[in-house]
């Protein structure tokens, strides 16, 4: 299992639990969930960008990705806002 995979399966959950379009967690409460510190790169709001001129494929990337949300960073605020990916 990955660093970031424990992210991964919390944000799964919370969709099946939850009807909101997404959910905001602290850096704080992320590093909780992975039981591991963010890295300083994580202050950079590029670090958790996901378009097209990123690698989709990071390890910290992909475990949102694939559980279906884009990430919406305030590093300044130390806060993510994990919204639920529209279908295209």
């Amino acid at each position: 299992m990955g660093k970031y995979d424990a992210l991964g399966v919390f944000l799964r959950r919370w969709r099946i639990r939850n009807d909101s379009q997404g959910v905001e967690l602290s850096f704080v409460q992320i590093e909780g969930i992975i039981n591991a510190l963010l890295p300083n790169a994580a202050a950079e709001p590029e670090w958790w960008c996901a378009d097209a001129g990123t690698d989709r494929r990071a390890p910290h990337r992909r475990v949102w990705l694939e559980a279906g949300f884009d990430a919406i960073a305030e590093p300044r605020d130390e806060r993510v806002y994990f919204r639920i990916r529209r279908s295209t």
